[in-house]
Parts: structure tokens; C-alpha cells; sequence
């Protein structure tokens, strides 16, 4: 397992997508596959930055674990900040035109459609929320 402690700031996504591209590199993980945790790395630390210690700055802690059986790659994402599950939130409706359809939860409903598992707990005063992406 590595792990990374940073100051949960948008600055920081690409530290953060380089660290867990580092660790997917050396699997030889698929482009795609590379591809869809990024964009989940980018909007579920966006947020982090965005709202969890508003309007100050506090730190995430994110971690990369590869599993065997089956093989997978697991992203957890722990802050300390505000308590928020974005998974109660309901999906948008994506069959409504653009114009009726509710600002916001685009970012989470399309991690939630690209990752194989998606995970949120609040515990011991943290937000801990992990994505699972099974490798072929």
C-alpha cells in the first residue's frame, strides 16, 4: 500500500493523479482504465478542496492498495473536514435536457458509473470514501 498526506487544495489534484499513476504504471494498468481513475481522482479531490475544510485548508490523505483476487486497484480518500456522503445524494436525471436538469452530482454519478465499487464512511471524525477499478 502507499500512501500520500497533502493539503487538500486544487493545486494538488495532480500531485495526487501522479502519485496514483505511479503506483498504476507499475501494474501495467490500461490506458482507460488509467484514464476513468483520474477523472474520478479530479472531481473527488476537487471536492475535498472545494468543501470539506471551507474556507480554510486541511489535509487528505489518499491511498493506493492493489488487490489479487480479483485483481483490482483500490483509491481511498480520507479528510477530516465536514461531514458529507456525496453517495445519499440522488443521481442527477441525465435524461432531461441540460437546461431542466439540477445544478450539481454530475462528477459523483459519473465516478459512480466508471468505478466497479464505490464506498463512503464517516468514522472517527473522518471522511473516508474509496473507489475499487478491477483490472483484466
Amino acid at each position: 500500500m502507499r500512501e500520500l498526506t497533502i493539503d487538500a487544495t486544487l493545486e494538488n489534484i495532480g500531485p495526487v493523479t501522479g502519485f496514483v499513476n505511479e503506483a498504476l504504471e507499475g501494474l501495467g494498468c490500461p490506458a482507460w482504465i488509467q484514464y476513468q481513475i483520474d477523472v474520478a481522482i479530479d472531481e473527488l479531490f476537487g471536492n475535498i478542496a472545494r468543501y470539506a475544510y471551507r474556507p480554510g485548508i486541511g489535509p487528505a490523505t489518499v491511498t493506493v492498495e492493489v488487490t489479487k483476487a480479483p485483481p483490482a486497484v483500490v483509491v481511498t480518500f480520507v479528510d477530516q473536514g465536514v461531514p458529507y456522503d456525496p453517495l445519499a445524494r440522488e443521481d442527477p436525471d441525465v435524461s432531461l435536457p441540460l437546461e431542466e436538469r439540477e445544478e450539481g452530482g454530475l462528477g459523483i454519478f459519473l465516478v459512480k458509473k466508471t468505478m466497479d465499487d464505490v464506498s463512503y464512511e464517516y468514522r472517527e471524525g473522518r471522511n473516508i470514501l474509496r473507489i475499487k477499478k478491477h483490472l483484466p
